[in-house]
Parts: C-alpha cells; sequence; structure tokens
C-alpha cells in the first residue's frame, strides 16, 4: 500500500474522510470484540434482561414512571426554551460532584454543546430514578442500578469524536493527526487485547518497579519465597511473611522506593519475607485452595522458620491474601501448631454477607454460567478479573482511557499503579470454584466446622493470636463494615484500624508522604457505626502505627543476618524472581 493509498495516513483524512470513516468504523469493531472477550458480552443482555423485569414490575405501580416521565419532559422543555431564547448558559442539569467528564470550557459556554451535556445528564437522571424506584428484591436492584450505570456511562457524548468539543477541536489544531495517532492506539490494543492505562514501556520490573534487593530463597509448583536484604544493623528476632493476594501480584507492595510498603517493612529492622505466587495456566487449574493454603503459607511459614531460627512468625496478608493466612491459621489452629505469633490483614473479608460492588457479579446464576466456563478452560482469565474490577469504576478506569487514547491520540502517562493494574494474574478452576462457592455464595468460612481445608475441621474462634485490621473507608470490593466482622470472628486482641481513600490507595500510603488520614481506638463488640462514632481521627499514614503495633510481637533485636537464606535454602535467584514476571498477554 503507497502513502496516498493508506487510510491511517494523516494527509488523507481530510481529502479522503469517507474512506477513513470506514475505516475507523471496521477498526472500532475490534474494540467490541476485544471488550466481549474479556466478558464483557453480556453487559446490554443483562441491562435489557433488567429493564424488562422493571417494567414488567412497574405496572404495580405505573405511577413511579408517569411522574419520572413528566419530570424529564419539563425539563427538556426548559432546556430547549433557555437555547431558543439565548439562556443557555442557564443550567437545568449539571454533572454530578467528581465527574470529571464535562471539564472542557465549551461544554458550559457553546450553547449545541452545552445542550447535549445537559440532554445527556437530563436523560441519564431519568434512567436512574426509574431504576432506584424499581422494588425489586435487593440483589436485582443493585444488578439493575449497576448495569443502568454502565449503559449510561458508554453512551456519554463525551465517548463519540462527534460529540466531544475537545476531540473536535484537537483534530482541527492538528489536522487529523490525532485522530491517527489515536487509531494507531486501538489497534495496539487490539493486539494486546486490553486498553492501555499507563506507558508500559516506562517500567521494567527489577529495574524501576519492585526494585528491592532480596534473593529467591525457595520454590515449589506454587509459589517462590523471597527473602530480602536487611538495611539495618539490628533486625527483630521474628521475621515478618507477607502473603500477597494471589489474585493480583505482589509488587503493589514493592512499586518503587518511595512507596514500598517492603521496603518500609525492612528499613523498620523486619527480616522480611514474601511470597510470589505462579500465575498459573490450563496446566495448573487443579491447583485448590487446599493447595495454597498447604503447600503455598504452611510452607512458606516452615523455611522461614528454618532460615531464621526464630520460634515464631508475624503474617501480613492482603483481601484474598487475608482469607487464605486466616484458613491457614484456622487449619494450624486445629494441630496446635503456634507458628504465627500475630497476623495483619489489609481489606480483608472473612465475612461474606457484604460483599461490596462485586455483588453484581455473584448470584448463583452467574457463578453457575461461569463455573462452567472456568471449569472447561482450567483456569479463570486475568482479563475477566480486570474487566469486571474496571467495570466498578467504569468512567474512571475504562471510558476516560478510550477518550485519551484513542480519539485524542494521546498516550498515558507513566503510573505504577496502573502498570501493576495491567499487569493481570489468572486463578486455577479448581480454587476459584471453592473461593467463590464457599466464602461469596455460602458464607462458609463464618460457619464453625463447615469447611473442611487441609484435613481439618475450620473454626475460626479457634485463631486466638493478636490481629491488626486495616481497612478503608471507601474500599468498594472489600466494604469496611464487612472487614470489621472479622475483629468478632477472631477471638485474640483484634485491633481494627480505618484508613482514608480506597482498596489500593488506602494501603498504599506511605508514611514518607504523612497523606490522608486514619481512625484507631473505635469501641470494639458492637456495630461497625459505633465503632466510627468512638474512634479516634489520625492525621497522615497508618504505617507507623502499625509498625509500633508489630514492633512488641517482634522479639528482641540481634545483629542483621548478613547473607539471606542459609545452608539448606540458598539463593535461586535474585529478587523479584521469575515467578512474577510471567505475563498473561
Amino acid at each position: 500500500m503507497t502513502k496516498k493509498d493508506d487510510p491511517m495516513d494523516s494527509s488523507n483524512l481530510l481529502s479522503n474522510p469517507q474512506e477513513f470513516i470506514d475505516y475507523l468504523n471496521t477498526e472500532t469493531q475490534k474494540v467490541f470484540d476485544m471488550f466481549s472477550a474479556s466478558g464483557g458480552e453480556d453487559i446490554f443482555a443483562k441491562f435489557t434482561q433488567s429493564w424488562t423485569e422493571l417494567a414488567n414490575r412497574s405496572w404495580e405501580d405505573p405511577t413511579v414512571w408517569v411522574r419520572a416521565i413528566t419530570d424529564y419532559q419539563q425539563s427538556q422543555m426548559n432546556l430547549w426554551t433557555n437555547l431558543l431564547t439565548g439562556k443557555a448558559a442557564t443550567a437545568v442539569a449539571e454533572p454530578a460532584k467528581g465527574d470529571r467528564r464535562f471539564q472542557a470550557e465549551e461544554w458550559s459556554q457553546n450553547p449545541i454543546f452545552g445542550y447535549i451535556k445537559q440532554s445527556y445528564l437530563l436523560s441519564s437522571k431519568l434512567m436512574q430514578e426509574m431504576a432506584a424506584n424499581a422494588n425489586l428484591s435487593e440483589k436485582e436492584q443493585k444488578k439493575l442500578e449497576f448495569y443502568t450505570q454502565q449503559y449510561i456511562d458508554a453512551l456519554s457524548p463525551t465517548n463519540f469524536a462527534m460529540t466531544n468539543p475537545e476531540v473536535l477541536q484537537q483534530a482541527l489544531e492538528t489536522k487529523g493527526q490525532s485522530l491517527v495517532d489515536g487509531m494507531k492506539n486501538l489497534l495496539g490494543d487490539v493486539d494486546k487485547g486490553r486498553i492501555s492505562m499507563t506507558d508500559e514501556s516506562a517500567f521494567v520490573l527489577g529495574e524501576n518497579i519492585a526494585t528491592s534487593e532480596g534473593s529467591v530463597v525457595f520454590e515449589n509448583e506454587m509459589f517462590q519465597l523471597i527473602q530480602y536484604n536487611p538495611t539495618t544493623e539490628e533486625t527483630f528476632t521474628r521475621p515478618t511473611l507477607i502473603v500477597p493476594p494471589c489474585i493480583n501480584k505482589f509488587y503493589i507492595l514493592d512499586l518503587q522506593e518511595s512507596n514500598s510498603y517492603v521496603k518500609y517493612c525492612v528499613d523498620q529492622g523486619q527480616t522480611t519475607f514474601l511470597i510470589s505466587w505462579l500465575n498459573p495456566t490450563i496446566e495448573q487449574g487443579d491447583i485448590s485452595w487446599d493447595d495454597y493454603v498447604e503447600k503455598g503459607i504452611i510452607k512458606a511459614s516452615q523455611v522461614v522458620k528454618e532460615i531464621t531460627e526464630a520460634d515464631k512468625v508475624n503474617g501480613v496478608a492482603w483481601c484474598v491474601g487475608g482469607t487464605l493466612l486466616t484458613t491457614a491459621l484456622a487449619v494450624l489452629a486445629a494441630r496446635k501448631d503456634a507458628t504465627f505469633a500475630s497476623a495483619t490483614f489489609f481489606t480483608t473479608l472473612l465475612d461474606f454477607t457484604d460483599p461490596g460492588d462485586l455483588c453484581v457479579f455473584i448470584d448463583e446464576q452467574q457463578v453457575k454460567k461461569l463455573e462452567d466456563k472456568v471449569t472447561n478452560q482450567g483456569y479463570l482469565s486475568g482479563r475477566e478479573l480486570a474487566t469486571s474490577f474496571n467495570m466498578l469504576r467504569s468512567n474512571d478506569l475504562i471510558w476516560s482511557y478510550v477518550v485519551n487514547n484513542y480519539l485524542k491520540g494521546k498516550t498515558p502517562p507513566p503510573f505504577d499503579i496502573l502498570y501493576w493494574n495491567s499487569d493481570s494474574t489468572n486463578l486455577p478452576a479448581n480454587m476459584y470454584t471453592f473461593y467463590v462457592n464457599n466464602m461469596y455464595l455460602e458464607n462458609n468460612l463464618t460457619k464453625k466446622d463447615a469447611l473442611t481445608i487441609c484435613g481439618e475441621k475450620i473454626d475460626l474462634g479457634k485463631i486466638k493470636i493478636p490481629c491488626y485490621f486495616l481497612s478503608t473507608i471507601e474500599d468498594h470490593i472489600a466494604p469496611w463494615g464487612g472487614t470489621f466482622k472479622g475483629t468478632e470472628l477472631l477471638k485474640g486482641k483484634n485491633e481494627f484500624v480505618l484508613g482514608a481513600s480506597g482498596h489500593v490507595a488506602g494501603v498504599i500510603n506511605p508514611a514518607s508522604k504523612n497523606r490522608r488520614n486514619y481512625w484507631i481506638n473505635g469501641e470494639q463488640g458492637k456495630s461497625e457505626d459505633h465503632w466510627l462514632e468512638t474512634a479516634e481521627r489520625q492525621e497522615g499514614s497508618w504505617w507507623p502505627h502499625w509498625a509500633n503495633w508489630l514492633k512488641a510481637r517482634a522479639g528482641k533485636k540481634v545483629a542483621a543476618p548478613a547473607a539471606t537464606g542459609n545452608d539448606t535454602y540458598k539463593e535461586i535467584e535474585p529478587a523479584p524472581g521469575r515467578y512474577v514476571s510471567v505475563r498473561i498477554d
């Protein structure tokens, strides 16, 4: 193809606009195909199903519909009147607080774009109000509202080139080059099978991300165990074992030097070990929840004790890693094994009564459908997991990048957390089906002897070691009210701390930056609301508060080890190891 015939050449964009548009439509279809392959194919079907049920149920009280439609028609009439009489600046509808889609001045100063924006917002409000008044069961109500919002977000005028003034202006200023660059970005993402959220070329594991120095000192078919080099002359005798979630990669805890939780632990004098989970493929589909407990956490704790010659270990875990650690503690309690001196849980659900926003994906029908698919392919795809999580914040984690990357032709800036977010992991079919059925659907972990794991009946009441619970007030994945219930299930002396922000930003809150705030010392034994009412607000990061809590359980200080491992467990390779480097792309 010559330059003259290439629709991707910007010099031909204005001379052959229809050819470019046809080419654009063809390639855009690939985006929808990519989204469908990631689990998004059911969105509009579920939306239609939900609204069909809403329509059937609403005949019981049609006045709700009539009132909502009447209000909508009146608002539209006012909007149209303002446009015709030159009062377009008078807003009939405004974006919600925090909505960043309509920040360009054209949305408020240009009458046409002002009309488009307000008409969209009015229509959105109508759909939201009708969904909110559906009078369905609690689960069906949440699903209806969720898929209604997905539909609303997808149809925003900011998501289309011809109704986004910033996109049009940039296309004119660049003589179409921005649209060409956007198409190139789109084709690159189609090849990857996902939307780029950051400049992924800016990060290399072990060079400028996951850089804490250490060694892989043990590995099996489940995980690699990393021991980090000490940075202090003395270290505590009881080591710290970090159990990351197997649903993500561990280096969220070791991003860069300025925000590395791992480095913070090491700098506090903790002899720090970390589990780097295998990223499973179809060959590992039979790996079970029991395997993660016995061959994973329990084995890792045994190796840590052998290397350090310590009497006990302090465990730290995040999210599903915390759920796994809890079941491991219950297994050890049943065996009267006192390996762990304490446990720290970051945003961890033990009682799954309230699964947060994830509830829209979890009911018997949806779980059964996905379970059949996962069983057939041997694993739950990390891409599908990432799509589901991104849908919970679709404007921020999907559509903003569609606009920036494909319509404006820009490359997103480097951002370490988003690089980690794009580095997905799979889950073995066996483990996933156990997890979703026994935790989310049946909530069996809270029931004495309802589960048998590693040959032991599980009773959380037998876990009596001191535990530190860190939750975050804006967490939509593990709601803090649900995580608070863990303090009632485990019978040791428990400390509960509530951090600001959400599931990730609330945890990765470096002490050196001293940002945000947290709450401590609320009265336990009553409701979570009572705890917050009686709690004390503290400014800055919760990390130092936790470090002081752990210090009392970390033993005495001795000379720091001169090297990682020992004669039995020698360095296999430098951190971060090869397991974490395996991508599913």
